[in-house]
């Protein structure tokens, strides 16, 4: 069974978050300016043994991966980005590539969206736009991964490299973009990639349905594990009209959500211990209330369990977690002040209880 973890590497300084939010800034600077807005709410989140790190020290990057394998945590998914030809925050996946070390299993994600001013109040500030230039752009990206997917590390499925599509719907053509890098990947030597599209459960909004007729090898489900109680629909209600009656607070699901419709094809389950954007967000934020590891476990167990029940019996097993280190938004693995290593914890049992081992 593969537990992935999404894997953030925000936590160095690069030139264009000075430029934009002033010197020296990274993650942390948010995590550490969080305060309080309401009873009870459990803000700043202090983190545990590993310390306001920064990923360009390789020891750092070996103590995370420790902490993973010991803990049933089998790979990260680096969240990799790519503008028309820029890269940005590159350096830490590019290291462990170069370097060959730590000696972890990975893959990547890509982020393929446009980064905007949103989680600082500024949602009309677009800082750089995604864009698809076309063939010639695609082959500079493909390229740019090559010495990734030919890593002896890298995740593979049937024995292609897995590469994890964040917004699938927003490609130009989903198809052609399947098409394109399956045949670029056979060119290169590879025998394919394994291509998995995010697919979000939106009870509010538009859900992309159609990874499967769009030629991709998988989805993964993601869906926050909220419950829209009476009182979080007015709160959002009122939040709408004035900042001060936010931020908006769920409660945390009893078992992971469900898709709402039959979606053809392999997905893959996802499941996130905890939320609270209001170190980046504020009251504009949304808080997951009556979290704890051992809700977490369960939500782990559960997806651990249908996973492997999952029809063929003989098919490759794969459950994300979301995520790693998400510190901005309350949502992460790695030990805090709080309750140390209990939400890895909550992985190794759910682990054991589910796999024996």
């Amino acid at each position: 069974m593969e537990v992935a973890a999404l894997y953030l590497p925000q936590f160095h300084q690069i030139p264009e978050n000075d430029e934009w939010w002033g010197e020296g800034f990274t993650e942390w600077t948010n995590v550490r300016k969080a305060r309080p807005l309401f009873r009870g709410h459990h803000q700043p989140v202090v983190p545990g043994e590993l310390g306001y790190y920064n990923l360009l020290e390789p020891a750092i990057r070996e103590a995370q991966a420790e902490l993973a394998r010991q803990h049933g945590i089998t790979s990260f998914c680096y969240w990799h980005y790519w503008f028309g030809g820029q890269r940005i925050l590159e350096r830490p996946l590019d290291e462990v590539v170069a370097q060959r070390a730590p000696d972890f299993p990975f893959f990547v994600g890509w982020a393929n969206q446009s980064w905007t001013g949103i989680w600082h109040g500024a949602p009309n500030r677009v800082l750089i736009e995604q864009t698809y230039p076309g063939p010639e752009d695609d082959r500079a990206h493909f390229e740019s991964l090559l010495p990734a997917l030919r890593d002896e590390r890298y995740v593979t499925i049937d024995g292609k490299p897995v590469i994890l599509i964040f917004r699938p719907m927003e490609l130009p053509n989903p198809r052609a973009f399947v098409d394109t890098w399956q045949q670029m990947a056979r060119e290169a030597g590879l025998p394919g990639l394994y291509l998995v599209a995010w697919v979000e459960g939106r009870p509010w909004g538009v859900q992309y349905t159609t990874h499967h007729a769009d030629g991709f090898d998988a989805g993964l489900y993601v869906e926050f594990p909220f419950e829209r109680t009476l009182v979080s629909k007015v709160r959002d209600r009122l939040a709408a009209r004035s900042e001060r009656f936010g931020p908006t607070r769920y409660n945390y699901t009893a078992l992971p959500p469900q898709p709402r419709q039959p979606l053809d094809g392999v997905l893959h389950p996802s499941v996130q211990p905890n939320w609270d954007n209001t170190p980046r967000s504020t009251r504009r934020g949304a808080v997951a209330r009556k979290t704890s590891p051992a809700a977490f476990q369960r939500h782990i167990t559960d997806a651990l369990q249908r996973e492997i029940a999952r029809e063929p019996r003989d098919a490759n097993r794969l459950v994300v977690v979301k995520s790693w280190n998400e510190w901005a938004e309350g949502n992460y693995l790695e030990p805090d002040e709080q309750y140390g290593r209990q939400w890895l914890e909550a992985v190794r049992q759910a682990r054991v209880e589910v796999e024996g081992r």
